[in-house]
């Protein structure tokens, strides 16, 4: 491991932001440990820091707007804005389906960085890359906290992230028994 992985996840750690037990993850699938972000985004410092080595990551990639899915990628998106002086919208489910709100709108080629928390599969990041398309800009990097699925979940433009850590996710009618026993706990996202 890297000194800045160490890094990353010595804060994920004392921050409580990495977390073992029994959790169903907003893919469904059921795993043993879980980040929770929000635990690691109450401590500035903490945030600070993660932005500015995910910014250090960006090195080429130029932009005008960082766009982020909510509730995740809001307040990492928001510190990347604030650090590379870019414009910060987001994204949120209306009846089950990001989207824009709130008056945002963009400009034809306007050059978004896609920021977000915590990818598995990559879900919300896909809607994100959609909706800066259809709206007429240029989707050009995801910068991620944690790359779950390391390096796995992939995407039609470049995917930078700090941590990439892969721990095993079960279906439903595939949880192992020891992880069985554990009282289920559905954390949200």
């Amino acid at each position: 491991m890297d000194p800045v992985q160490k890094e990353v996840l010595d804060i994920f750690t004392r921050t409580r932001a990495l977390q073992e037990g029994h959790f169903v993850l907003r893919s469904g699938l059921h795993s043993g440990h879980y980040f929770q972000c929000a635990q690691v985004c109450q401590h500035m410092d903490a945030v600070e820091r993660l932005a500015e080595l995910l910014s250090a990551k960006l090195g080429q990639h130029s932009f005008t707007t960082v766009l982020a899915p909510a509730m995740g990628g809001l307040v990492i998106g928001q510190e990347l804005a604030r650090q590379t002086k870019s414009r910060f919208i987001f994204a949120e489910k209306e009846n089950n389906v990001l989207v824009m709100r709130r008056g945002f709108v963009l400009t034809p080629g306007e050059r978004v960085l896609i920021a977000e928390d915590v990818v598995t599969r990559g879900g919300r990041v896909i809607e994100c890359i959609d909706i800066i398309k259809k709206a007429g800009g240029v989707p050009v990097a995801v910068a991620m906290l944690v790359d779950r699925s390391a390096g796995v979940a992939r995407f039609e433009i470049p995917a930078v992230s700090l941590l990439e850590l892969s721990f095993p996710t079960y279906p439903a009618d595939a949880v192992p028994e020891a992880l069985a026993r554990i009282p289920i706990q559905k954390p949200g996202s």
